[in-house]
């Protein structure tokens, strides 16, 4: 279960760490210097940093998904029924999965609009980093079991 705990605390120290960079962006397009700059590099196309709000509620999906996977990886404090924490990590690497597949096809086959250098960027970094948190948040999803309805014991009234 060590290894478990170690591929937990790096996923989800990299999803606390993305989190806090799209909480940043509510206020500014750091470490781009332009918001043109960001959405080239970040979006692949616009002329801008996103609202505010769609950058917070982006900050705060990403924060829930790290306490998530540390939770059940034994590195942050468990709260809340087993099941929905381990239903609530396998949705996390569903998505992250999916953005990982999704942007290879999509944004690497050009199906969708976006400058040259976010396909190239997305192509190496972008993907790729998604399908590996979301394989790491699938170990640890995996290694605490199916999700079922069963119920733990609690305390002998």
């Amino acid at each position: 279960m060590r290894a478990v705990r170690v591929v937990g605390t790096a996923v989800a120290g990299a999803l606390a760490g993305t989190g806090a960079l799209h909480a940043l962006w509510t206020v500014t397009p750091w470490p781009l210097r332009t918001p043109e700059e960001f959405a080239d590099t970040v979006i692949g196309t616009g002329d801008g940093v996103p609202p505010a709000a769609a950058c917070a509620a982006v900050a705060g999906l990403l924060g829930t998904a790290a306490y998530l996977v540390a939770a059940e990886a034994g590195a942050a404090p468990a709260v809340g029924p087993a099941r929905l924490r381990r239903a609530g990590v396998w949705t996390v690497s569903a998505v992250l999965l999916t953005r990982g597949a999704g942007g290879l096809m999509f944004f690497g086959g050009d199906l969708a609009r976006r400058s040259e250098r976010f396909r190239r960027l997305d192509a190496r970094y972008y993907s790729p980093l998604c399908l590996a948190l979301g394989t790491g948040a699938a170990v640890v999803a995996a290694a605490q079991g199916p999700v079922t309805g069963y119920r733990e014991p609690g305390p002998v009234a």
